[in-house]
């Protein structure tokens, strides 16, 4: 893992919404230049009960998010992309996190804060304060409707809206192509499911018209319709 270090930082944190009025000034105090990193394929951006004290935002690429059960498998909780945050969420000082993060399928980009110096931001930024504890909301509903999905909700009706989830949030359209990063092996993970299953799943959605699939999408003819299928499904 390395430091990016570049003179157009400021302009790559100002793409985040959070960030967008940040100051020079605030830009300063906030030492991105020491934390805006890059990380290949593969690498642990931290590991379980390494304490680093950081939050950390997604420019590019995907960050798979998960623990090491007592048989010493990888469980998948999340995987994040770009413009999502991760680590330490509740910006307490000194809380351990019982999970890893790993970069994954490719080369990422991403700006590590120190829990301390994003605090004493927030202070002083009572809109970014709101405007951060509205990203966190998302994240935590998110979080709950995944874990409500996997207690009531039958195999494609999790698939469903596991496809819904992974829609990029700027895009409002009905019709839409979500970008296959996850392998099927990893959407079985994250719900609860078995890899031959989301095969068969993927299949059946995709001969009742409501998804169609290449090798690099999957196609959304209909979002509405797609979330009305969900709902009957359950």
């Amino acid at each position: 893992m390395s430091t990016f270090n570049c003179h157009s930082t400021l302009l790559l944190i100002r793409g985040f919404d959070l960030f967008a009025q940040l100051t020079e000034e605030e830009y300063e105090e906030l030492h991105v230049i020491h934390n805006f990193i890059e990380a290949g394929k593969g690498e642990y951006i931290y590991f379980p009960s390494r304490n680093n004290n950081k939050l950390y935002f997604a420019k590019e690429g995907y960050i798979k998010i998960g623990y090491i059960d007592e048989q010493g498998n990888e469980c998948i909780k999340e995987v994040i992309q770009k413009g999502e945050i991760f680590g330490h969420l509740t910006l307490e000082k000194n809380n351990s996190l019982d999970e890893f993060a790993k970069v994954y399928k490719a080369d990422v980009s991403l700006c590590a804060f120190n829990v301390e110096d994003f605090y004493s931001l927030l202070q002083k930024k009572p809109l970014m304060a709101l405007a951060f504890s509205n990203q966190l909301g998302k994240k935590v509903r998110k979080i709950e409707t995944r874990l409500i999905n996997l207690l009531n909700k039958n195999v494609q009706s999790r698939l469903i809206n596991l496809l819904i989830q992974l829609i990029p949030e700027k895009d409002t359209s009905n019709s839409v192509a979500i970008e296959r990063f996850l392998t099927h092996e990893d959407i079985a993970k994250l719900i609860g499911s078995s890899r031959q299953t989301v095969t068969t799943t993927l299949s059946e959605l995709e001969s009742q018209g409501l998804i169609t699939t290449t090798k690099q999408h999957i196609r959304i003819p209909d979002v509405n319709f797609l979330k009305k299928s969900a709902m009957s499904d359950s």
